[in-house]
């Protein structure tokens, strides 16, 4: 299953509550192509999952709802927000850790 960072759970429900969606709105992830390297991903705000999206949420209230060929892509997954030179949030998709690795 995608796990979120405590950044990327913060700047959803930013997010989502900038476009006036927080009570039932997420970030929804559909593939828009498949390769044999992996998926390009389209991410939107949405006012509320489709029929058949998987849907994450966390305590503090971040959603996130997943297509399904995204939800099968994303299953080993750790979503993060990273600044990029400019102070742009960006959100970025990592593999999880290996059980007992150390944190990186």
């Amino acid at each position: 299953m995608l796990a979120m960072t405590d950044a990327a759970a913060d700047a959803i429900t930013a997010l989502t509550a900038q476009e006036g969606k927080q009570e039932t709105g997420g970030l929804r992830f559909e593939v828009q192509a498949q390769q044999d390297s992996g998926a390009q991903l389209a991410l939107s705000v949405a006012d509320q999952p489709e029929a058949g999206d998987q849907v994450l949420g966390t305590e503090g209230g971040a959603r996130v709802f997943l297509e399904p060929q995204a939800a099968q892509f994303l299953d080993d997954k750790v979503l993060d927000v990273q600044q990029d030179e400019s102070g742009q949030l960006n959100f970025a998709v990592m593999p999880q850790p290996a059980p007992g690795a150390p944190p990186v």
